[in-house]
């Protein structure tokens, strides 16, 4: 009997250590199967990271080459409102004899070289303001005082244009005008076009300087009138038209030398292409006209009666297709840009 309890003691013991041992090489052979497979997951994140950094630094190369065929984008800004919340509305004008060019500039530092856009939106329209000039350097400087703060009122994007005619032929307001469309264009594609006179000056900032369906009369009354309509079909001082509507009637009359006719020219040839004039409220379209002699060289013209009569002959071929003239200069100065030409 202690025999037999002997022999089983033993084989129990064998079968424990066979058991162990077994259990030893399942956990080595699992530890070897684990690592593997965990080298192969190491590996494989390896290369997942490789191609990442690949990917990122093929996506920077190709954004640094696209940026350099493409212009950079401005942050997209809304558009600016129809009606500015800026606005005054009807102001007492006042004129310092003293002004100097170099106030005005400083109380517009966002104007640069004739040029303005809002900041804080994106402007309706772009519009070029043209002013005709000669020997009103003391009008122009009352004007541009005014002007610019009023223009920036309304949110325009909008640039200065003052036309000079240099010389001694007689004044041509007209074709001064139809200079400083031509020469506006060459530099920006501008929506609206604005034709003011030099010593009319706006009192009401809700006389917006924007062009519309129609083209448009800006002055209905001014104070050497009694802020009256000069007459029925007056269409001068300032008036503005769109880029199609100005070339649809081929512009102003290059033939009208000396003071008057020019205007009621334009009115004929708008009225011939089925537009109509339309006018803001009278309360609004005030002006204040600086008061001067008749200039020299501005003498009335005599043959202004006998050119309308031909409007309806000559509007094709007289105008912006056939507006000749010798361009000397074209500066851009801090508060306008100045084009001089002669005829």
């Amino acid at each position: 009997l202690g025999l037999n309890v002997s022999n089983l003691f033993w084989k129990f013991k064998v079968l424990v250590l066979v058991t162990l041992f077994v259990m030893v090489l399942w956990t080595a052979f699992i530890y070897l199967v684990d690592t593997r497979q965990e080298i192969a997951k190491a590996k494989s994140m390896v290369e997942f990271f490789r191609k990442v950094t690949t990917l990122e630094h093929s996506q920077k190369q190709e954004k640094i080459e696209s940026t350099a065929d493409v212009p950079m984008v401005k942050s997209f800004q809304g558009l600016c409102p129809a009606l500015s919340p800026y606005l005054r509305g009807a102001s007492k004008l006042s004129f310092k004899p003293l002004v100097t060019l170099e106030e005005v500039q400083k109380k517009n530092p966002l104007v640069a070289k004739g040029r303005y856009h809002p900041v804080e939106c994106s402007a309706l329209q772009h519009v070029a303001i043209l002013i005709p000039h000669r020997n009103r350097e003391k009008h122009l400087l009352y004007l541009l005082q005014h002007l610019h703060p009023f223009l920036q009122r309304q949110q325009l994007d909008y640039g200065i244009y003052v036309i000079h005619q240099a010389g001694n032929t007689k004044f041509n307001r007209a074709k001064l005008l139809n200079v400083g469309y031509l020469e506006a264009l060459k530099e920006v594609n501008w929506d609206c076009f604005i034709f003011h006179d030099v010593d009319l000056v706006p009192e009401n900032d809700f006389n917006i300087y924007m062009c519309d369906t129609q083209p448009k009369h800006l002055v209905v009354g001014r104070n050497n009138t009694g802020y009256r309509l000069r007459y029925r079909g007056y269409f001068g001082g300032v008036t503005a038209l769109t880029r199609d509507q100005f070339s649809k009637v081929n512009g102003f009359s290059n033939n009208y030398w000396g003071w008057g006719g020019e205007d009621d020219d334009l009115r004929i040839r708008v009225e011939m292409q089925k537009m109509k004039v339309v006018r803001p409220p009278a309360d609004v379209a005030r002006y204040t006209m600086i008061f001067h002699n008749r200039d020299h060289g501005n003498e009335e013209n005599q043959e202004r009666m006998k050119l309308l009569r031909q409007v309806s002959r000559t509007w094709k071929t007289d105008g912006l297709n056939s507006c000749s003239y010798k361009l000397l200069s074209v500066e851009h100065n801090p508060l306008y840009i100045n084009i001089t030409v002669d005829f």
